[in-house]
């Protein structure tokens, strides 16, 4: 890499430091670890320094591409470099669809962070730091998360539809549970 792990972290960690436990350098970590298992068992021709800086980026290239762009700049990238980081920074988003084999790998590491549980987990904490109760977390669930997330790699589609899988199991069994033990009224 042509500029080092700490000077990376240096330009990043004030970006991180106000978002939530979910979305903070720990899930840049947890990024991390899935982008390094799949292509522990992928045979991909990849751009892995283009790969990990765009990671780094990708939880603020929406609020603040600009600096970035200048901070590569600054760290003697070329403009084209740049262009690509950003790219593949912008294909990690769980809305886009990724063009680029770089970009493929980040937003699949993106979805799968943490594991089919993590997905759960993520959801309920994320509800909540919103200020969300059950019931509005349960419905966003319902709406943004079921069946929302895809892959696009041979590797980890598998592994997506087994974390969608589960995710949907949880759901209907936590909306039984809530209905049959507790008598609550309609979390649908």
């Amino acid at each position: 890499m042509r500029v080092t792990y700490n000077e990376i972290i240096n330009f990043v960690k004030p970006y991180y430091e106000d978002k939530d436990i979910m979305h903070n350098m720990w899930h840049i970590e947890l990024v991390k670890k899935k982008i390094d298992q799949i292509i522990s068992i992928s045979n991909y021709d990849i751009n892995y320094e283009n790969l990990i800086l765009a990671m780094y980026f990708h939880g603020f290239i929406y609020s603040d591409e600009d600096k970035i762009k200048e901070w590569l700049l600054k760290n003697k990238f070329t403009k084209k470099e740049i262009e690509n980081i950003a790219k593949i920074a912008w294909e990690s988003q769980r809305s886009e669809v990724p063009e680029t084999i770089e970009g493929k790998i980040l937003h699949d590491a993106h979805v799968l962070e943490g594991g089919k549980n993590y997905l759960v987990v993520k959801t309920l904490i994320t509800g909540s730091l919103r200020g969300q109760n059950l019931k509005e977390t349960l419905k966003y669930m319902k709406n943004n998360v079921l069946d929302k997330n895809k892959c696009y790699l041979n590797e980890t589609i598998p592994l997506c539809n087994e974390m969608n899988q589960y995710t949907n199991t949880f759901y209907e069994e936590l909306l039984k549970g809530i209905r049959n033990e507790f008598k609550c009224g309609d979390y649908s």
